[in-house]
Formats: C-alpha cells, sequence, structure tokens
C-alpha cells in the first residue's frame, strides 16, 4: 500500500501538467505569489475582532519587510450576534455570529483601489444556562470566524496576484 501512495505522489506533478493546472504556490516561497503577498501591509483594524483578523493575515502573508511594501490592505468589519430558537420561557436557545469584512487592496504609489471584495463567514452557537460558557463559545466563535475570513482574504488576494502578472 505504501509503494502505492509513493508511486502516486511521484506521479501526481505529470499527471497535473496535461490538464493544464499548476499549483498556486509553485515554487514555495519564493515563487511569485509568495513574494508579491509579502508586500502587503495590514492596516490596522478595530475591535478585538479587528486584532484577531488582523494577526491571522499578517500570518498567512508571510512577514512584509518595511521596504517591500507596495499595497496596504484596508479591511472594515462587520460583526454580529443574532439570537434565535425561543424556549418557553422566552430565552433564546441559539445564536448564530457573522462575521463579514469589506477589503480593499490599496496600491501604496499610486493610492488607488486594485481590489475591492468581501469575505465572511457565520456560526450557530448553542445558548446554555451559564453565562461563562455563553461567553466563552461565542469569543472561540469569533476566533474560528476570524480565521475563516483571514483565509478567504488571502486566498483571493493570491488568484488576484497571480492573475495580475505575480503582483497583487
Amino acid at each position: 500500500m505504501r509503494r502505492i501512495i509513493l508511486l502516486a505522489a511521484a506521479l501526481a506533478p505529470f499527471a497535473l501538467s496535461g490538464c493544464g493546472l499548476t499549483p498556486l504556490y509553485s515554487g514555495g516561497g519564493a515563487g511569485p505569489v509568495a513574494q508579491s503577498l509579502r508586500s502587503v501591509e495590514v492596516a490596522p483594524i478595530e475591535g478585538r475582532a479587528g486584532w484577531l483578523i488582523r494577526t491571522a493575515l499578517q500570518d498567512r502573508l508571510g512577514g512584509v519587510h518595511p521596504g517591500a511594501i507596495r499595497y496596504r490592505l484596508v479591511v472594515r468589519l462587520d460583526d454580529s450576534i443574532v439570537g434565535f430558537g425561543i424556549r418557553p420561557d422566552d430565552s433564546e436557545t441559539r445564536e448564530r455570529r457573522t462575521l463579514r469584512a469589506r477589503y480593499q487592496l490599496v496600491e501604496v504609489e499610486q493610492g488607488t483601489v486594485v481590489l475591492d471584495a468581501t469575505a465572511g463567514s457565520d456560526v450557530g452557537i448553542d445558548v446554555v444556562s451559564s453565562d461563562y460558557v455563553n461567553v466563552a463559545a461565542e469569543q472561540t466563535a469569533l476566533e474560528r470566524l476570524s480565521k475563516v475570513v483571514a483565509d478567504q482574504i488571502v486566498t483571493r488576494l493570491a488568484l488576484y496576484a497571480r492573475r495580475g502578472g505575480g503582483t497583487p
């Protein structure tokens, strides 16, 4: 079984080359898309959700060098919690936490917006009788949503970099 897996892994690049597909991050950290992502500075974002998103974005973009900044990523967030599912005593049984981001990629030299898009996700939260548990569940949901939204943004930036000739 191990031989089959090793053979499949060795032949995978050749199988994909015939259909025209190429990896988005070909070349690894030295590839054109990864290099482009390192030229993006993330502007500060307000609030706890903003701090979580900004930190996740900086981790995924791969550390920008101050002299290599070509683009600035500006993100505005909308974070909401809506209750639904009512018990006989009129208390909620479920909540939905939604995190939406509108982001713009701004070329620093020209000051022009080269990409304007949105990303977002939501998650359901069970409401229990303990306020501590509810607050902890809401915070955990925000942490997960921040990672999902950051992944969506970085994926979109990488696709834009790939289509735009190697730079976002």
